[in-house]
């Protein structure tokens, strides 16, 4: 594995440490993501970057004990490939769903493009969280 694609990882663990955690650091954001950074979601929807911001925020405040526990991780070129599992509870207000004290656990796949050291572009595939 050369030092790129190490580096590459070492970048998107801090992902799943710092934005997907219930005691993360959302702040990391423009330090780490590019500016024209695009997200595709598997509902068709895109993620920039002021929608990552605000994502991250809600599922912070919204989901007690988040946590995303990376299961495995490949890094080919300027790719990273993740299989992760989410852990929380609804604890706060979810996009307009209001707690309902379920525990949430989802499985999901993304791939990160990374250049220059910065994620920038990315594609997540993954169960829906389901509140009801």
């Amino acid at each position: 594995m050369t030092s790129s694609q190490e580096a590459n990882k070492a970048l998107v663990r801090r992902v799943y440490a710092e934005w997907w955690d219930a005691n993360g650091n959302a702040a990391s954001v423009d330090e780490m993501v590019k500016p024209d950074f695009i997200g595709h979601l598997d509902n068709g929807k895109i993620r920039t970057l002021d929608t990552l911001r605000h994502d991250i925020a809600v599922f912070q405040s919204a989901l007690g004990g988040l946590r995303e526990e990376v299961e495995d991780m490949i890094a080919e070129g300027d790719r990273v490939a993740v299989r992760y599992t989410l852990y929380a509870t609804h604890t706060g207000d979810f996009y307009g769903a209001k707690p309902t004290g379920k525990t949430i656990k989802v499985s999901g796949i993304e791939i990160f493009r990374i250049e220059d050291g910065k994620i920038a572009e990315f594609w997540h595939f993954g169960e829906p969280i389901q509140l009801s």
